[in-house]
């Protein structure tokens, strides 16, 4: 029986929309930073039987009977964490990156404690101090940013700033900066101001867990990430910490910010970890940024500015203010030809979040599919293609055409699709 219809007679209306979004993945190149295919066994262990029991608490110590096989599981992610990253305390419950971060903050922090973080418009996020976010209602937020001209953050301004304002945390980490961080520098400023250093991961802890990218768990006291985008895990967050923080993060998480945990969620992180620490996993981790590397080389030579020159990691933001077009245009028109991006503000942007100068670009999905650098940097032919004439109707033909190309050279799920 074919994928989903098992679900037609019990509820049809949801069996077409599976079937479809089955069917957009399939043929569409998503290029979305922040988004990746979870493999077969990932999807087998969060669509599990675990769904259906409450295990609220900790391994062997929880508030319900009948948590034996919870324990097990949750414990084997745990285990698996600690050998994988080399870090002394593990808390695999967060729900989210969001969760993971605000139980960081109710663990260390008390209210009106002041956090240094990267400015939301310079590649930030909201949980690191946004206005409308509880971070940002709680706690008192001042921002560091990157440089206009260099793209990348200001590692001088950041030690003024915790001169002068002397907070509790400091923390780094992204949703939108395509070049590794200063860890050392982040240390050292910490280190001379007495803060607390937290690195949010969440984009780049795949490329870390694949030794693609500098480590930041030995140097850091609290680091939280989530377990899709780069880690190719199921949609949920992680906790690594020192273990002098490991009473008060697991309280701020449980009762702190969740009730039960999502245990067929956690099954599927234990999963992920397993297959994060394969040969296979590896070469991914490393393609990812090679193929990054590749796909940013040809819009370069296209003509398009990238924020910072290029990039180090899986993405980079492309600056389409010297074009003439928005951000907002620029991905709507790539997804009428078959390639998914966000629009994204810029260092500096002009316009607002909704409408932006640039389109986030990631590498993460496609290689997953099995692209290398050959083909990404097709692809960025194709982006730049569309971009140079948005409303060409032809040229948005020619190039979904070219992207059913490369899709059937690479099937995604094929093994799904029958039973």
């Amino acid at each position: 029986m074919p994928l989903y219809d098992r679900l037609a007679d019990t509820d049809p209306a949801v069996a077409d929309l599976l079937r479809s979004e089955l069917d957009r993945q399939q043929h569409t190149l998503i290029l979305i930073a922040s988004e990746n295919y979870a493999s077969p066994a990932v999807l087998a262990a969060q669509g599990s039987i675990f769904c259906n029991k409450y295990a609220e608490g900790y391994p062997a110590k929880r508030y319900y009977n009948g948590c034996a096989n919870m324990d097990g599981v949750e414990q084997l992610a745990i285990d698996r964490a600690k050998a994988l990253f080399g870090c002394e305390h593990v808390n695999v419950q967060p729900h989210a990156g969001a969760q993971a971060n605000t139980a960081v903050y109710q663990a260390l922090l008390q209210p009106g404690d002041g956090i240094l973080s990267l400015k939301l418009d310079h590649g930030g996020h909201l949980t690191h101090g946004m206005p409308l976010n509880v971070s940002g209602q709680m706690y008192h937020i001042t921002h560091y940013g990157v440089g206009r001209e260099s793209g990348r953050i200001d590692m001088d301004e950041v030690r003024r700033l915790a001169l002068e304002v002397k907070p509790r945390l400091i923390l780094f980490g992204a949703s939108a900066y395509p070049r590794w961080y200063e860890v050392e520098a982040f240390r050292a400023v910490a280190d001379e101001v007495g803060a607390l250093l937290m690195a949010d991961m969440a984009h780049v802890m795949g490329l870390i867990a694949g030794g693609s990218h500098p480590d930041p768990v030995p140097l850091c006291d609290i680091v939280t990430f989530t377990t899709h985008k780069t880690m190719r895990g199921p949609r949920g967050g992680m906790i690594l910490c020192r273990e002098e923080y490991a009473k008060d993060i697991d309280r701020a998480v449980f009762p702190g910010q969740q009730g039960g945990p999502f245990m067929h969620s956690i099954a599927a992180k234990a999963v992920m970890l397993a297959e994060a620490v394969t040969p296979q996993f590896r070469a991914y981790a490393q393609a990812v940024v090679d193929n990054a590397a590749a796909l940013a080389e040809v819009l370069s030579a296209r003509g398009y500015r990238l924020t910072s020159g290029g990039t180090d990691n899986h993405l980079m933001l492309v600056d389409l203010t010297d074009k003439g077009i928005t951000g907002r245009d620029a991905a709507a028109a790539l997804e009428a030809a078959g390639i998914c991006v966000n629009k994204n503000v810029i260092p500096f942007d002009e316009r607002s979040p909704f409408v932006t100068s640039g389109i986030r670009v990631g590498t993460p999905s496609i290689t997953t599919r099995g692209f290398g650098r050959e083909e990404c940097a097709r692809v960025g032919g194709l982006i730049a293609d569309v971009l140079g004439d948005l409303e060409s109707e032809g040229v948005k033909a020619r190039v979904r055409a070219a992207v059913a190309e490369l899709c059937a050279a690479h099937p995604l799920y094929a093994d799904l699709l029958e039973d």
